[in-house]
């Protein structure tokens, strides 16, 4: 089994553990409900918002996650038209993603994980939102070279000539393996850097989309279980823009993993119906649900850390340090400074999200 197919099957079983764990919390609260002191009327309008919320977001996520994938294959778009373009795309995306991971999840696990609410002598005494986010960079850090070191090896022991018969005919198969390797040796090599890159890139996609959909689940809940239609109105706007700039950046590497479409509509499929997924959940669970009870501001908050912390490592290692670092980029410094101020507006877009949409 490959890295790629493993990695696939374990986002597959993460992402379904993680749309089951409300399904565990429910009692044990130690403070009150947010949303508990609405009326009917009240509370049939707020159905009616997240009846909206999901086909919004749903829309939202599916235009942002296809289209980067739909540019890269559009005919009349030049190569180096494409390659700009291209660059433009990523560092918005990468700053959206960053911003995501800085200013939306992890404040809210620091939030959860030093909530009144907790033992003060447990979670009040360390700084455990930081720790899970540290740690799951470090994983994600550990995940990718260890993925990367397992193809190179494979890659090299394909790569071994088999010497079969005496001395003499071995001799001899040196000497053509000499003789050939000047002419497709350069070749060779391109071939093997190519699949590299790819399986980097197919890597990058799949932890990315993980980081992602850890985060759209918990806000997707979160949603559902609001019974306040003041507090969801101005969400549907917010999360909406939220999906599609997400979707942006997961798009545009899943585009450059080079996905037979089987494996990208699962990934799109994924993606698109996380959110929505969620808050269907959340208004299924909204009687017995307390996103005030001990269990669901652990749960919440330790998942939020590590999703945070994969973003902010995908966003800056594997995202911008790559591509700002690229020389095709530094060719042109209008391009690198166009690139700059994507990179800037997409981190500031997302930003201001948070101050409009609360998330």
């Amino acid at each position: 089994m490959s890295t790629q197919h493993f990695l696939l099957k374990i986002t597959t079983l993460i992402y379904f553990l993680i749309i089951l764990q409300p399904t565990l919390i429910f009692a044990n609260c130690t403070c009150e409900p947010r949303d508990n002191k609405y009326n009917h009327q009240a509370k049939h309008k707020a159905l009616s918002y997240k009846l909206i919320a999901i086909s919004s977001i749903l829309c939202a996520s599916a235009l942002g996650v296809i289209l980067p994938i739909l540019l890269k294959n559009f005919k009349s778009l030049q190569k180096n038209d494409y390659s700009s373009l291209h660059f433009l795309i990523k560092a918005f995306a990468a700053g959206v993603i960053l911003a995501t991971g800085f200013i939306h999840i992890l404040p809210d696990a620091f939030e959860s994980l030093t909530s009144p609410c907790l033992s003060k002598e447990i979670w009040g005494s360390f700084p455990f939102a930081g720790f899970f986010a540290m740690m799951s960079t470090v994983f994600t850090l550990m995940l990718e070279s260890l993925a990367s070191g397992y193809h190179s090896r494979a890659g090299l022991r394909k790569a071994q000539p088999v010497n079969i018969g005496d001395d003499d005919d071995h001799e001899e198969n040196d000497g053509r393996h000499g003789q050939g390797q000047g002419h497709d040796g350069p070749q060779i090599m391109l071939e093997r850097s190519n699949s590299s890159s790819l399986i980097r890139h197919r890597l990058i996609s799949q932890v990315l989309e993980l980081g992602i959909l850890v985060h759209s689940v918990i806000i997707g809940i979160s949603l559902g279980t609001t019974e306040n239609p003041k507090t969801i109105k101005p969400l549907i706007i917010a999360l909406s823009f939220h999906q599609f700039f997400e979707g942006m950046g997961l798009g545009g590497c899943i585009s450059q993993a080079k996905y037979k479409a089987k494996t990208i509509t699962i990934m799109v499929l994924f993606f698109t119906l996380t959110t929505p997924t969620g808050i269907a959940i959340g208004m299924m669970i909204t009687k017995g649900y307390n996103d005030q009870s001990s269990a669901a501001l652990i749960v919440q908050g330790v998942l939020n850390s590590a999703s945070a912390g994969i973003l902010i490592y995908m966003a800056l290692v594997d995202l911008l340090a790559t591509d700002f670092m690229d020389p095709k980029l530094h060719t042109s410094f209008k391009l690198q400074v166009i690139v700059n101020v994507s990179l800037v507006l997409g981190a500031c877009c997302m930003s201001l999200l948070a101050k409009w949409g609360g998330t």
